[in-house]
């Protein structure tokens, strides 16, 4: 999903025009985009002329950052609140199982679209 880099954004607007759902607003001077608008079209990425419109990949890092310090607060509540290393661990395994689960979300979800991709192309 796009996003708006605040320092790089000038306040020109033209991701603004370009936006063919109107998902994006200026608030004070900067661009913002309404991601339940959205429809990851590119076109205000493509439209920036400073580079402020940034791909959601680049937040990778930052993204497993919070989620494993999220982790921690939770096994560290556990140990604290239900007794104990025994509990941190069990925390931690059930931290696991989201994020298996999340991940195999992902995979059959990309399995879908790829062979919806592969349908559209074959007519």
């Amino acid at each position: 999903m796009p996003w708006i880099k605040a320092e790089d954004c000038i306040g020109c607007g033209d991701c603004v025009e370009a936006c063919p759902v109107d998902a994006i607003v200026m608030e004070d001077v900067v661009a913002v985009i309404d991601m339940r608008d959205c429809i990851r079209c590119g076109t205000c990425h493509d439209a920036c002329p400073q580079g402020a419109v940034r791909h959601d990949g680049e937040k990778i890092p930052e993204e497993v950052a919070a989620n494993v310090t999220r982790a921690l607060a939770c096994m560290d509540a556990c140990a604290r609140h239900l007794g104990g290393e025994d509990e941190r661990e069990k925390c931690l395994e059930r931290m696991i199982k989201h994020f298996t689960k999340q991940k195999t979300v992902a995979e059959k979800t990309l399995e879908r679209l790829q062979a919806l991709k592969q349908e559209l192309a074959s007519g």
